[in-house]
């Protein structure tokens, strides 16, 4: 089957009431069929529920979904996206341990290497996706992970993932890839040696801006690694958010599709107009990353990021303008959002920590929905031309 036929058609469990589709599991515990069935469950001698923090047929269909989307082995679901990405951290390092990161990431991810992980005696080296000739020597022989997004939030830079690959095999470090931005159905980071991927299931994998989750998908030494660190500290995902993500994810073709081609429309308007000084969308020609996009990625993606001409002042007054865009730090919903990075999701970076990662202050990131083009690109016009 294609990708699009089995995130549709991939269900698991069913009961015995002949139901379409999954139904909920909104249990803490499961019960042993006898007292040898729980030993036997706790020893891993048998699989099997016992405790939602562990595991949940709901989760379990998320997690399965997910890995067959991305060509993992295996999978763990968790509260939010930051605790999918902390996890991949803590689960797998120890003291002494050293990351090589790539500069331009989510401005919580960049708190944790800056003021928690240095906690228990992990460090963290940063290198510019655009001098990869740096990369090599920023590796020691402690560097145990290697973490990157891309596209970047929210400056959408790239990262040569076959490059990265072949790099890895040459250096045996885990490498660890938040796919967030482009979602499995445009890029694959696995298929290019990647050994974890990690999503906010909050974004594009619920996609209308209901629920909380993340999700790590990858191997399955890793994976188990992973699970000892979750088991006994309890970032779970509910049973009720992963049945939402696995029914949302049966529609995640379709309305990237739709994002996709949206965005780039929403790109290119923004492009021609007067008041605006830089556009960044990895499909369009004029991005400095174009042909590497093309050539790692199915499409660009929902979120187009630019700057406007005025700082942060004519930033503010442009948001305000906006009539149907919503303000909001989320991503990946249904209806387009507008976000000045510089005031709410990295305003706890530096000036200069910023501008190293292309935040300026009058970036503005657009998470592009599914209302019709045309409105989108309306709304965002109007809001350029009467906050001169």
């Amino acid at each position: 089957m294609k990708e699009s036929t089995k995130l549709i058609r991939n269900q698991s469990p069913r009961s015995d009431q002949r139901e379409h589709s999954v139904p909920l599991y909104l249990t803490s515990s499961f019960m042993f069929d006898d007292a040898e069935h729980g030993r036997a469950l706790f020893t891993e001698e048998v699989e099997g529920n016992i405790y939602s923090r562990y595991s949940n047929p709901n989760t379990s269909e998320f997690i399965q979904k997910v890995c067959d989307s991305e060509g993992a082995e295996a999978g763990l679901a968790f509260s939010s996206g930051m605790a999918a990405v902390f996890a991949s951290f803590a689960g797998l390092l120890k003291s002494g341990d050293h990351i090589v990161a790539f500069r331009s990431i989510f401005g919580s991810t960049h708190q944790l290497f800056t003021q928690l992980l240095p906690r228990w005696g992990i460090t963290t080296t940063y290198v510019d996706a655009s001098k990869p000739e740096d990369f090599e020597k920023a590796l020691r022989p402690e560097t145990k992970m290697v973490f990157l997004e891309t596209p970047s939030n929210p400056g959408l830079e790239l990262v040569d993932l076959e490059w990265l690959g072949a790099l890895k095999k040459k250096h045996n470090f885990i490498l660890n890839v938040d796919n967030c931005f482009a979602t499995p159905y445009l890029q694959k980071p696995i298929q290019y040696g990647a050994d974890l991927v990690s999503h906010s299931s909050t974004k594009y994998m619920d996609g209308q801006g209901r629920v909380l989750g993340g999700v790590v998908v990858g191997r399955k030494d890793l994976i188990k690694e992973m699970l000892f660190f979750i088991r006994h500290t309890g970032p779970a995902m509910s049973a009720f958010n992963a049945w939402v993500f696995s029914k949302s994810l049966e529609t995640l073709p379709v309305r990237m599709d739709r994002h996709c081609s949206n965005a780039l429309k929403v790109a290119e308007s923004l492009e021609k107009h007067a008041e605006v000084e830089v556009v960044r969308y990895p499909f369009l020609p004029s991005h400095p990353q174009f042909e590497l996009a093309k050539r790692q990625m199915k499409q660009g993606g929902g979120v187009v990021t630019f700057i406007i001409k005025g700082g942060i002042e004519r930033a503010m007054r442009f948001l305000d303008a906006l009539e149907m865009i919503s303000l909001s730090s989320n991503l990946g919903d249904t209806r387009s959002i507008a976000t000045h990075p510089v005031s709410t999701t990295h305003s706890k970076l530096t000036d200069e920590e910023r501008a190293q990662i292309g935040i300026f202050p009058g970036s503005i990131r657009i998470s592009v929905g599914l209302e019709d083009a045309d409105d989108i690109i309306e709304d965002l016009t109007r809001a350029l031309d009467n906050s001169k």
